[in-house]
C-alpha cells in the first residue's frame, strides 16, 4: 500500500512536546523514512553535546542557534542549514531573544520517540538527571557531559 501524501495546513500541526526547554511539534507521519519537526527554545535552552547514530539536519527559520562541534562554537541566523552525520558529538542552545528551526532525520532515527518519551516525563514533573540520561540513552542518545 503507497502511503497518502502529507499536507499539513497551518494550524492543523499537532501540540508541541515538551522537551527540556524546547517546544517540539511533530510534523511528519510514524511510517515516513524521515522525521520532520519544528523546534523553538527560548534564550539558552537546548540539548547537550551528545551523539546518536543517524544523520540529522537543521535549518534556523527564525533567530539565531549556537551549535557547539568538537568544543567549537558556530553561530547560525535564520537562513542556516546544518547537517550533522551520524556519529558527530553535537549541542546547540537558542540564542539571543530565542530561536526556531525545522530538524530532518533520517530512518534510523529514535529521536521523535525520543522526544514524545521526554515529554511524558516532564509532564510527570521535573525529571531528575539519571531519568534523562536514561531516557535518551533507551533511545539510541549518549550524552557527553
Amino acid at each position: 500500500m503507497t502511503p497518502a501524501p502529507l499536507i499539513m495546513k497551518p494550524g492543523e500541526q499537532p501540540a508541541p512536546l515538551s522537551v527540556v526547554g524546547t517546544r517540539v511539534t511533530i510534523l511528519s507521519r510514524d511510517q515516513a523514512d524521515f522525521k520532520i519537526t519544528l523546534q523553538s527554545g527560548d534564550e539558552g535552552a537546548g540539548p547537550p553535546p551528545h551523539h546518536h547514530d543517524w544523520d540529522e539536519a537543521f535549518y534556523v527559520t527564525h533567530g539565531q542557534v549556537s551549535f557547539v562541534f568538537d568544543g567549537e562554537i558556530i553561530m547560525c541566523p535564520a537562513g542556516t542549514l546544518v547537517h550533522v552525520p551520524a556519529g558527530v558529538v553535537h549541542g546547540f542552545n537558542y540564542g539571543v531573544g530565542g530561536g526556531e528551526m525545522l530538524e530532518v532525520t533520517g530512518p534510523r532515527s529514535q529521536a521523535v520517540a525520543m522526544f514524545a518519551a521526554l515529554d511524558r516525563l516532564a509532564a510527570a514533573g521535573e525529571p531528575e538527571p539519571a531519568q534523562l540520561v536514561a531516557t535518551t540513552a533507551a533511545h539510541g542518545v549518549t550524552l557527553c557531559v
